[in-house]
Order: structure tokens, then sequence, then C-alpha cells
């Protein structure tokens, strides 16, 4: 089962030893129209955004004007309605998946730890990357080398375990952290 959540923020647990989790908010969410395989077109809030295309989908599902973004999930639902949350009392572990922060065009030491060379003056090898190629054969950079680029911005997935879940405030805590920035809307997969 998924559920659109999103992130709260981290803290830690009382007990001894302390444990640090993340709480995660799910997201009051519409089922719309349930298929054949579990799969479930589903309708929740985020932000302001109007046009007519929602306003067509809303009128199609009867929603109200705050439902205003449409997703695919595998829910356990089996009609239209409010979404089921009684597969998270009984869950052990979940799979997040958010996008991480951005963190724009980073060079090798940023981005994939390289040590980099000597500080001293006359070096001329500080923070880059050094030699790329091969000798004569093949002649050319190998696929996948390690380079400056884009780094973060990513869909990542980690695996946790539920500390607690409260169905009243609909708040999942789970063990460690979960990719991406406070307010951050992503989605929990129940995982064995």
């Amino acid at each position: 089962m998924e559920y659109i959540v999103e992130k709260i923020g981290m803290s830690r647990t009382i007990s001894v030893p302390s444990v640090p989790v993340t709480l995660l908010k799910i997201q009051e969410v519409k089922v719309c129209e349930v298929g054949e395989d579990g799969r479930a077109i589903v309708a929740y809030s985020r932000g302001k955004k109007r046009n007519k295309a929602i306003e067509g989908q809303q009128k199609k599902y009867g929603l109200t004007a705050e439902f205003n973004r449409f997703a695919t999930l595998k829910v356990a639902n089996s009609e239209a309605g409010d979404l089921d949350l009684a597969p998270l009392a009984e869950a052990k572990k979940v799979k997040s998946t958010f996008t991480s922060k951005g963190r724009g065009f980073s060079g090798v030491m940023k981005r994939w730890n390289f040590a980099g060379g000597p500080r001293s003056h006359g070096s001329r090898f500080h923070r880059a990357p050094g030699s790329i190629g091969n000798c004569e054969w093949p002649g050319r950079v190998q696929p996948g080398q390690k380079m400056p680029g884009q780094y973060g911005n990513s869909k990542v997935t980690v695996k946790n375990e539920i500390v607690s879940f409260d169905p009243e405030n609909r708040i999942l805590v789970v063990k460690g952290a979960v990719p991406g920035p406070n307010g951050a809307i992503g989605r929990v997969r129940i995982s064995k």
C-alpha cells in the first residue's frame, strides 16, 4: 500500500538509547477510482493550482476545490472514498521516496568526495578531478566516469523501520533520515 506524505522534520526518541526519527504527516487523500489491480486514482491538496483540466476532474469525481492534485497509488480500498489507513497500523517497515535537496552544479570534491591535491603554493592541483582518460587504448573517457555536474535534486528511496503511527493525527514516525527538505511531499510504501 502507498501513501502520500509530507516531511515534517526530524527529532529523537526519549528512550535509552535515543533513536533519531523522522516525522511524516499522511496527507488527506480521496480515492476517486479503483482499478482491478488495486491501483487507484487519488486526489490530494497541495498549493493553489487551478486550471480547466483540474476543474473537470473535480467535477467528474465530485471533489471540493481543495483537492487539486491527482496521483496513482496502490491502495487497500475496494471502492471510492477516504483512504484506508488500517494497513499502516500493522506495518513494520516502509520505503520512503522523496526528491533529495538540490545542491546545483558541484565539483568532484563535494559530489564524489575526492581528496583533492596538495594545498601548498605551486601545486596547481587543488580541487580539480585530475586525469580522466586512458592511454592510447581505448583513447576515450569511459561512461560513468565521476565528474563535476548536477548534484542532488533526484528521486531517492530509503527503507525505514516504523517507530510509531498515530492514526488520529495522521503522523507516521520512522527510524532514521528521509531525503528532502522539511515540507517536501513524497510517497511511503509498506515494505516487507
